[in-house]
């Protein structure tokens, strides 16, 4: 399993850049691929410190914004499409056990 610290760099930070590091180290993360069960999680806790359910709070508030959209338009893209999708199933599986 990657260390968490070998997946991102700090020298990856554009400090051009109107997001912050850490938004920009939490897009980079998304754009890994996890091999295992947990791992990412994992990560999250030790890159950030943050639960895995904050993490996604922000990282949902991030996606939303157009700054995130500039620095990583296909990035950015799939999350929204797959989190719309997320929302989607949830509404579906809702509606079908009130039905």
């Amino acid at each position: 399993m990657a260390q968490p610290e070998a997946i991102i760099h700090e020298d990856a930070v554009d400090q051009e850049s109107p997001l912050s590091a850490r938004d920009q180290q939490m897009l980079a993360l998304e754009r890994q691929w996890w091999k295992y069960a947990g791992a990412k999680e994992q990560a999250i806790r030790e890159l950030f410190d943050l639960s895995a359910t904050r993490y996604y709070q922000i990282l949902n508030a991030l996606i939303d914004t157009e700054d995130a959209l500039a620095h990583d338009p296909m990035l950015v893209k799939r999350l929204r499409r797959l989190r719309t999708t997320r929302q989607r199933a949830r509404t579906a599986r809702r509606l079908g056990h009130e039905a």
